[in-house]
């Protein structure tokens, strides 16, 4: 596995813990950021999927578009697609005036999170042992 791949995987556990912390919080809970945080941790996964196939990708948030880049390599992704779409909205749309997230979305999101971290990391394991 590559340095820059590591380094993907670095990141987005830090936002895997930053999801579940957001998410969690007894005082001040963050539902935006819970919800950030999760579709951040997925991208970066993603992200290193693709850096570890060797597959250039542009400075992108969308997750369909990075799970298309992907899909020749990994074809039972789109599977996830739905969970993909869930995460795509809190790049964006919760980080601004105008929309936040409510506890349940955000939970929503968290569980998401937690579902394809776990397999997109199996993909990444399982490719570096091919």
């Amino acid at each position: 596995m590559n340095d820059v791949t590591k380094e993907w995987i670095e990141k987005a556990e830090g936002d895997y813990h930053s999801a579940l912390r957001d998410l969690r919080a007894r005082k001040y809970p963050n539902y935006d950021s819970a919800g950030f945080h999760a579709q951040q941790c997925i991208e970066k996964d993603l992200k290193a999927i693709l850096q570890e196939k060797g597959i250039r990708f542009q400075k992108v948030h969308d997750l369909l578009a990075l799970m298309k880049l992907a899909l020749p390599f990994v074809p039972d992704m789109d599977f996830y697609g739905d969970m993909f779409a869930l995460l795509n909205p809190f790049a964006i749309a919760f980080r601004y005036p105008g929309q936040s997230a409510t506890r349940e979305e955000a939970k929503m999101a968290v569980n998401a999170m937690k579902i394809l971290h776990k397999y997109l990391k199996n993909v990444l394991f399982q490719t570096e042992e091919n």
